[in-house]
């Protein structure tokens, strides 16, 4: 698996760079005792690591069986398993799988059906923590519905958080979805909800751990042909 840098965070570290290290230049020239910018220059090392291990972008394949699978969208904690309403798009009962990210998760999300996207909406909103039930309908949301090769409807929820206050969307209208491939990216530490059929093969259960593209979180059922 190689790991590159992500596109969002390109900028966002040069910027970060180019301040760091007038702020240490500064320190160094004109702060004593040199214990001070050594700790200056300790704590400006940590936090650059810290975020470039957040804009870290992995490249990932899928190697298992993908008809019909369903894989986790992000890396994360699955907070949410539950029978539930979906009212603002798909407008029926469905299973809402809800995983968290941590700042120290991989951000990309990746699709997490091959199908085609059908419908791309920008939902403004609160910035509740992300952890909270109620952040799927009152938070800043994009959603993103994918109709399955065999026309299953998969809906899935990039949610801003306390902290996260940018949601990137790469999904079109139109496009084809590939779960190898980003739908898009949530800056500093949000959620992802994915609104499966009710007759869905659910592989992960509350606590679980995840990683984006690789796993399986499910597996659709088979239209049944009358």
């Amino acid at each position: 698996m190689k790991v590159k840098i992500h596109r969002e965070g390109t900028n966002i570290l040069i910027i970060l760079m180019c301040m760091l290290l007038v702020i240490n230049a500064l320190a160094w020239l004109f702060i004593r005792p040199e214990v001070i910018p050594i700790v200056f220059s300790s704590v400006s090392a940590i936090l650059y690591l810290l975020v470039l291990n957040f804009f870290r972008s992995p490249r990932r394949t899928f190697t298992g069986n993908r008809d019909r699978v369903v894989v986790s969208s992000v890396d994360g904690k699955v907070v949410a398993l539950e029978r539930t309403y979906e009212p603002e798009v798909l407008k029926c009962e469905v299973i809402q799988l809800s995983v968290f990210m941590t700042i120290f998760n991989v951000h990309a999300n990746w699709f997490p059906v091959d199908g085609t996207v059908e419908l791309v909406r920008h939902h403004p909103g609160r910035f509740l923590s992300a952890y909270l039930p109620k952040s799927s309908t009152e938070n800043e949301r994009s959603t993103v519905v994918i109709r399955t090769p065999d026309g299953r409807r998969v809906l899935v929820r990039q949610i801003a958080g306390a902290v996260a206050r940018r949601i990137v969307t790469y999904a079109e209208p139109g496009e084809e979805a590939n779960i190898e491939d980003h739908m898009g990216f949530i800056k500093f530490g949000s959620r992802v909800d994915i609104y499966l059929p009710l007759d869905t093969e659910i592989y992960v259960k509350i606590g679980d751990h995840t990683v984006g593209g690789i796993t399986e979180v499910a597996r659709l059922a088979p239209i049944s042909k009358k």
